[in-house]
């Protein structure tokens, strides 16, 4: 088992949120090579890890991809919280017990996520 933390991985969805914060930061369309200056200025992430990840963006409908010579050029249409928001929409939406997933995931909430969450669900009552 490698414990090395330089080897650290991101978590899962980590690069797409990297990559949407940096597009939204920078208030223009970007290249991949720009992006990936921007997401790892270290140099040590792959310019086709961005390429392949910009295009799953675009599929999502979270970026915006116009062509520029013969390379893209991307620009964020969600913010990082839609896409979480989305993902976690796209997993309730294909399960049948709809109710135990929303229970078990309330449950396991910390307090003050469980607060907030409330908060917000009185702030917007269903239907109103």
């Amino acid at each position: 088992m490698n414990t090395d933390p330089s080897d650290a991985r991101r978590p899962p969805g980590g690069l797409e949120a990297a990559i949407l914060t940096a597009l939204r930061e920078a208030g223009r369309s970007l290249t991949p090579g720009q992006v990936r200056d921007l997401v790892a200025p270290d140099g040590d992430l792959s310019y086709s890890a961005v390429v392949t990840t910009l295009t799953r963006l675009h599929r999502k409908q979270a970026v915006t991809r116009r062509r520029e010579g013969r390379s893209h050029r991307y620009g964020a249409l969600v913010d990082p919280a839609d896409l979480v928001a989305q993902r976690m929409t796209a997993l309730l939406q294909g399960e049948s017990d709809r109710s135990g997933v929303l229970r078990r995931f309330v449950g396991d909430l910390a307090v003050e996520d469980e607060e907030l969450l409330r908060r917000l669900l009185d702030e917007n009552p269903p239907g109103g």
